[in-house]
């Protein structure tokens, strides 16, 4: 550790909420992400030929894998949508970007969702079959009532969600990333918690 970055301001930083502290994280993530993530044929897609000479060269290239920030109209919107105000970590990420491509450390290919595409899991395609799968197999009825009530914020192989039936002091709502290929989802207290889970596999 650095002599100018203590436990308090590392923890800090890894748990943006504002929309200036996401950007500044969500620029450090794009950086990790090229350097751990991306392979040759990625790369090809991500960046332009002037960005591939810089890398090449042993250069820093900067990598946004995101989108222009939401309006916070376009964010009441899904809120009243959803018939729930999101939680401050999320709300500050989609006033940061609407939405992320890439997710490292995680089977969500689709990337975080922007927010008008944000649903509860059960109302999904693929949230209402694995919903139903878990449904039919006895001992996961605390499972099918978490799927029930959460919102789908990203997907892929995986599911990112969020209970708004759990919420903290400050309060953000518990965040879930779950593998149906394993079973049992894994708990952070807040979506960007879950967000730093891959930042951290990407040595960040």
């Amino acid at each position: 550790m650095s002599e100018t970055t203590g436990p308090e301001e590392k923890a800090a930083a890894a748990a943006p909420t504002t929309p200036a502290e996401w950007r500044g994280y969500l620029k450090r993530y794009g950086d990790a992400y090229l350097r751990n993530e991306a392979d040759g044929e990625e790369l090809v897609d991500l960046l332009d030929e002037d960005q591939l000479e810089v890398l090449d060269g042993g250069g820093r290239v900067d990598l946004w894998l995101g989108e222009a920030p939401a309006r916070e109209e376009a964010l009441v919107e899904s809120e009243e949508r959803l018939g729930v105000r999101f939680p401050p970590s999320l709300r500050g990420f989609y006033l940061a970007s609407d939405g992320w491509t890439r997710v490292g450390g995680a089977w969500v290919g689709e990337g975080v969702h922007p927010c008008g595409r944000v649903s509860w899991m059960r109302d999904g395609d693929a949230g209402s079959r694995v919903t139903a799968i878990y449904d039919s197999i006895p001992g996961n009825e605390d499972l099918v009532q978490l799927f029930s009530r959460s919102l789908e914020v990203a997907r892929g192989e995986d599911f990112w969600l969020l209970d708004p039936a759990d919420v903290g002091p400050d309060g953000e709502w518990a965040a879930y990333e779950f593998a149906p290929k394993y079973g049992d989802p894994t708990k952070y207290p807040r979506f960007s918690a879950l967000f730093d889970s891959g930042y951290t596999s990407m040595g960040g």
